[in-house]
């Protein structure tokens, strides 16, 4: 046992699900202990009182860690204390420890979507195997194990998921596709600030049974900014300038995952913010439920697809419309007439890079001077994992890694390297930003897109012009602490 008087604010710090609902929550909630994550060979714990041996004791039973513990307002840990193990009175703490005592399929469910939440996954996949079933989130990015369940309650849990998702559980050789709500326990005083969350279910027949997976959305989520994204000053005022204009077409690339669609909703939310417009959108499906403008859902049965709704998104005298995906030579028509003919157009497009568009454009069969008279903006972009900025440590940049940058000459200057600490719960990262390179057509790239120039021409053009590649705003990220130089070259090349 290590007990000392170290204090923190709970507000600021990271809690993993993982050892939090590893102890009895009565246990945790009447003596005001809770685990917050393992750093070391340590299982930190936020206590009000740092000296109550007999919990410090049955603490480090369950979990098999030496404790370490810190200290909390008490306000504040009964608060955390709500949040992960919900309201006693209603029942919702006991399915805390479900993972690993019950065969209840309602709580065991109930309590690996609660951990994820707390965790702030993205993702939980339900992975089935020769023994039973895998539970990994996905968290910023990277999936991290959560539990691992008996093949005693496989089929049930499955059966319980596909009955929240309104799916058929009798099916077992067809893929599905299904959501449902889910709404987290209500906590003392904060029951009317309790936000649904939209989770988004996929099954698939694998080997050993089926596979799930589900997105999780939090409805009535607060709004997506610009600032938010990690766009540079100039990339900032390059893409509001575009936004101001009152039609083209705007384009965000990169590969899946990459955060098109929130830099679109950003987008959107700056239009609101700036002008009095009719914004109308056509997605598959939905992301983010926004106020102020018509969103229209693609319906799987084709009743609605890309296509049908675009033509009939036109005759609603809409000023901006944001379209999902354009995939296919139909969509992009609808899309390049809208543009033409006085409306601003957002949308994404799979390709490696920003210039990249122009050509994906001209395979999917649209002339090289309607791209030069439509596109007013090409924005390829990944996502990286931030670095923590309570415990990032400054280190000199090798060769090595300036080699891997294409710039040799970096070699010596600052970087920054993961270590972990209880704010990121000893992860050495707390979110993910963006990494952006902007093509913006200047009066030159859009006679070389005109004369349909190849590939390397617009890039060098681009390099000529001094705009700011995905590389050179990886390395500016690199610099200033953001990000480290691994996330950035494994994000860069990925999408190569």
């Amino acid at each position: 046992m290590n007990n000392n008087e170290e204090k923190i604010s709970l507000q600021n710090v990271q809690i993993d699900p993982r050892w939090a609902l590893r102890i009895n929550p009565a246990i945790a909630m009447r003596r005001l202990a809770l685990p917050i994550c393992k750093l070391g060979d340590e299982l930190v714990v936020a206590m009000a009182d740092g000296n109550d041996m007999q919990t410090i004791a049955a603490i480090e039973a369950a979990a098999g860690l030496r404790v370490r513990t810190v200290i909390a307002e008490q306000a504040e840990l009964r608060q955390a204390l709500l949040r992960v193990y919900g309201d006693a009175r209603s029942g919702a703490a006991d399915s805390a420890t479900a993972i690993e005592s019950s065969d209840d399929p309602v709580a065991i469910v109930d309590a690996f979507v609660r951990a994820a939440v707390i965790r702030q996954a993205s993702d939980i996949h339900v992975e089935p195997t020769r023994t039973g079933l895998r539970i990994r989130f996905r968290v910023d990015g990277v999936l991290e194990e959560f539990a691992a369940l008996p093949q005693s309650v496989q089929a049930a849990v499955c059966s319980r998921i596909k009955v929240l998702a309104g799916l058929d559980i009798a099916e077992k050789r067809a893929a599905q596709d299904g959501s449902f709500t889910w709404l987290p326990p209500a906590t003392g005083n904060s029951r009317s600030k309790v936000r649904p969350y939209d989770v988004r279910v996929a099954t698939l027949p694998v080997r050993y049974g089926e596979r799930i997976t589900m997105r999780l959305l939090e409805t009535g989520n607060s709004r997506i900014l610009l600032n938010d994204l990690g766009l540079c000053d100039e990339h900032n005022a390059q893409l509001t300038s575009v936004l101001a204009r009152p039609h083209g077409l705007v384009l965000l690339t990169g590969p899946t995952g990459s955060g098109k669609t929130t830099t679109l909703y950003a987008a959107i939310q700056h239009l609101l913010e700036t002008a009095s417009l009719n914004i109308l959108t056509v997605e598959d499906p939905i992301e983010y439920e926004t106020e102020g403008i018509s969103q229209v859902e693609v319906d799987s049965s084709d009743k609605v697809n890309f296509s049908k709704a675009l033509r009939s998104l036109l005759r609603h005298d809409p000023d901006v419309v944001m379209i999902g995906e354009i995939r296919d030579a139909e969509s992009l028509d609808a899309a390049v007439k809208a543009a033409l003919t006085g409306h601003l157009v957002l949308s994404t497009l799979h390709t490696n890079d920003a210039p990249s568009a122009v050509t994906r454009l001209r395979d999917m069969g649209l002339e090289p001077h309607l791209i030069a008279a439509t596109l007013r903006l090409s924005v390829a972009q990944r996502l990286v994992r931030r670095l923590c900025p309570e415990c990032a440590e400054k280190y000199a940049l090798t060769q090595a890694e300036a080699n891997s940058l294409g710039r040799p000459e970096l070699v010596g200057s600052d970087a920054y390297k993961p270590c972990g600490c209880l704010a990121c719960s000893g992860r050495g990262y707390v979110g993910r930003v963006g990494l952006f390179e902007f093509m913006l057509p200047t009066a030159k790239l859009s006679e070389q897109i005109a004369a349909d120039a190849p590939l390397g021409e617009l890039i060098a053009q681009m390099k000529e012009e001094k705009q700011r590649l995905l590389i050179d705003d990886a390395i500016a990220k690199i610099q200033a602490g953001v990000t480290t130089v691994a996330e950035a070259m494994t994000a860069i090349d990925s999408g190569r």
